[in-house]
């Protein structure tokens, strides 16, 4: 038996802007279009048709996956992740090339993928179970695990349709861990559970990975690949722009992410499009009193200025700091009020925060953004902007430098000692 469990040769997929496929239409589009077939046959003419602009997911995408690797899949939004997995998993077709995948394929893409929700709990179980090609023994072998792991017991005999999102995820990913699959694939999902359930998916996902089973995980929590992951795969405009282990292809990814920052964030293409984009991020500066951008001191205040294409009612910002590895460290939002926010005229198209003795351990930081507006997201963008924080003096204590530091966040406190 060969040992390549995923193989990919000159893999792209297509997807046509601005058209869609015909699904269920109203009875006025329906009737529209009845007239506009009859008035052309009158006419005898034809209507040019109109040209499909198309954008490619994935291009010319050549991948070879051995059994029992756990490959993690890094990339900015749009780079082709979720699509790749949704070719391996058969949920969509390739344009052109081919795909090859030996052995049973589980997958957990989106909340509820592969779920009747008509059908309850207990009975979608099995339906996984026997679409993954197992016994009805088999499945009764890990049943009573798998409603142990996702705590939805008490719901069993509900049909999923009246699950929250939280507890469709939990049901998902107890069924697609627990059911003796030969490739896993799971894509940003488990960010969508709480944080008791992410900590025990995370164990479970480490047990998985080390039991010889092939994975193929996304996830932009970089710490999370470099912990579950010994190789990974750095997904760039739909190709491979760097595969190799997983230390080195993801500092490959940071360095990306600086170059991008460099640039001028409107030409950034791996922007949320999920927003109305009336207004967009144009730059992010960030400086601390000695007013250079870039490098702050810690333990000074810090100015975050984040300037937008066009003002509209009812802005706000969210920044995230992100550590070395891909990990949150601090949110600010502006959506949440505190008596020290103000409105302010001469600010022009700029949304600034002010931080405070800035409580951040020297390293190498970043800041995801997300603006709203007219009670609408707008823009987002991962790593807009980079910064380094050098040690300073924090509540009258010295920051060590980074060699004698870790973790961080610097925290005020004090020490009793005995005299």
């Amino acid at each position: 038996m060969s040992d390549i469990a995923v193989r990919t040769e000159g893999l792209g997929k297509a997807y046509a802007l601005g058209v869609s496929r015909r699904g269920y239409g109203t009875l006025r589009e329906s009737v529209a279009e009845a007239s506009q077939r009859s008035l052309r046959r009158l006419a005898r003419r034809r209507i040019p048709s109109r040209q499909v602009d198309l954008v490619w997911a994935l291009r010319d995408l050549s991948l070879t996956v051995n059994r029992g690797e756990v490959v993690g899949l890094i990339g900015h939004n749009g780079a082709g992740k979720s699509t790749l997995l949704k070719i391996l998993a058969r949920i969509t077709e390739p344009s052109r090339g081919w795909a090859e995948v030996t052995g049973r394929v589980g997958s957990l893409l989106e909340v509820g993928t592969g779920f009747h929700l008509e059908l309850t709990g207990r009975e979608n179980i099995f339906l996984n179970g026997a679409i993954l090609g197992m016994r009805r023994a088999e499945i009764r072998e890990r049943f009573d695990e798998i409603v142990a792991f996702s705590d939805v017991e008490r719901f069993l005999d509900t049909p999923v349709k009246r699950y929250s999102s939280g507890m469709q995820v939990r049901l998902a990913f107890s069924v697609a861990a627990h059911l003796e699959t030969e490739i896993l694939l799971v894509d940003e999902v488990l960010a969508v559970g709480d944080a008791s359930f992410q900590r025990k998916s995370l164990r479970k996902m480490t047990e998985v990975a080390s039991t010889g089973r092939t994975v193929f995980f996304v996830s932009h929590n970089l710490a999370t690949i470099r912990a579950l992951c010994d190789r990974a795969v750095f997904l760039e405009r739909g190709g491979v722009e760097a595969d190799g282990p997983v230390t080195t292809v993801i500092d490959r990814y940071l360095q990306t992410l600086e170059r991008e920052d460099e640039e001028d964030l409107l030409k950034r293409p791996d922007r949320d499009m999920r927003g109305v984009q009336q207004t967009l991020i144009e730059r992010l500066v960030i400086h601390d009193s000695s007013g250079h951008p870039g490098v702050v001191v810690g333990g000074r205040n810090v100015t975050v200025a984040v300037h937008v294409t066009e003002v509209l009612p009812d802005m706000h910002c969210r920044l995230t700091i992100v550590n070395g590895l891909g990990q949150p460290v601090a949110t600010l939002d502006s959506e949440i009020f505190a008596p020290a926010d103000s409105l302010k005229e001469d600010l022009g198209s700029r949304i600034e925060c002010e931080i405070e003795a800035l409580p951040l351990g020297p390293g190498r930081y970043s800041i995801d953004v997300r603006l709203a507006g007219q009670q609408q997201l707008q823009d987002g963008l991962r790593g807009a902007a980079f910064f380094d924080v050098e040690p300073g003096v924090f509540d009258q204590r010295p920051i060590p430098p980074a060699e004698s530091y870790e973790g961080d966040v610097v925290l005020r406190h004090a020490w009793r000692l005995p005299a």
